[in-house]
């Protein structure tokens, strides 16, 4: 199983930085939307939706995501109509931040098929058009913020495995503890901090807000991850799909970043403001 995840990963980083790198800004802006629309067909199966309205919820989600992302200037690296999506990364910061926590706590479901496309709305329509704001500043911006996750969740893996003890959710997700947590947050610290000193912030000032924003982006991610987990769970399923060898679909990969990406974009439009 490492093994077919290892593989995977590798593959499924050169093809993102191929396309990252490569692509101009109306390829990517429909790879993203591609990878909406798949995301949203795996969400129809956690909502326990039939194969046509999942049909037709991946190719809703797909096409909208496109026209919001033509409307906002994202197909041509103009960001001429991006006003347009402050209010939805605004909807999705609340829901992750104020709504989610208590979702969790409360376990509720995906209880009808309006419920579940709204909320299916909120957590991929932002989450991919992060992806190509974030991307328009430049690939490093997007991979930078991204690659904060991907150490989060390796460094959480690999200390939950090797020191974990006290379970972070028990009922949600039984693998995942707080040594686990504790280990991803000190990882995103020393690769935040890092990143700074190479780019020559060697005495970066207000270092406690960025240790704070680290931290905050951290726990953000793993509310991303335990939102999936309780959904899988009350849908009886291990993975979201089985897409992706060793690492299951794609919800099963970017769980962490639909709670992160839209933040961070929000907050890209604020200090561009």
């Amino acid at each position: 199983m490492l093994k077919d995840r290892v593989v995977t990963a590798i593959l499924l980083l050169a093809g993102l930085l191929g396309a990252v790198f490569l692509l101009p800004a109306a390829g990517w802006m429909v790879l993203c939307a591609a990878l909406c629309s798949a995301a949203a067909w795996e969400w129809g199966g956690l909502a326990r939706f039939e194969r046509p309205l999942r049909m037709t919820s991946a190719i809703v989600f797909g096409v909208t995501c496109l026209m919001v992302a033509y409307m906002a200037g994202l197909g041509d690296g103009s960001l001429s109509g991006v006003v347009l999506l402050t209010p939805l990364y605004l909807v999705s910061a609340l829901f992750w931040v104020l709504l989610v926590p208590l979702w969790l706590a409360r376990k509720w479901s995906l209880a009808s098929p309006a419920l579940a496309s709204l909320v299916g709305f909120v957590v991929l329509i932002p989450t991919a058009l992060a992806m190509m704001h974030l991307r328009s500043f430049g690939p490093w911006v997007l991979l930078g913020t991204m690659a904060v996750v991907w150490v989060a969740d390796i460094a959480a893996y690999f200390c939950g495995r090797a020191f974990g003890r006290h379970k972070l959710a028990p009922s949600i997700s039984p693998g995942k503890t707080w040594e686990g947590a504790l280990g991803g947050a000190l990882a995103v610290m020393l690769f935040g901090f890092g990143v700074l000193v190479a780019l020559g912030a060697r005495q970066p000032g207000g270092a406690w807000v960025i240790a704070l924003a680290l931290l905050a982006w951290t726990a953000i991610s793993v509310i991303g991850d335990l939102f999936e987990s309780l959904l899988k769970r009350q849908a009886g399923l291990k993975d979201s799909g089985s897409i992706l060898p060793g690492h299951g679909g794609i919800l099963d990969r970017i769980d962490s970043l639909t709670s992160t990406l839209p933040l961070v974009a929000l907050v890209a439009v604020w200090l561009a403001a």
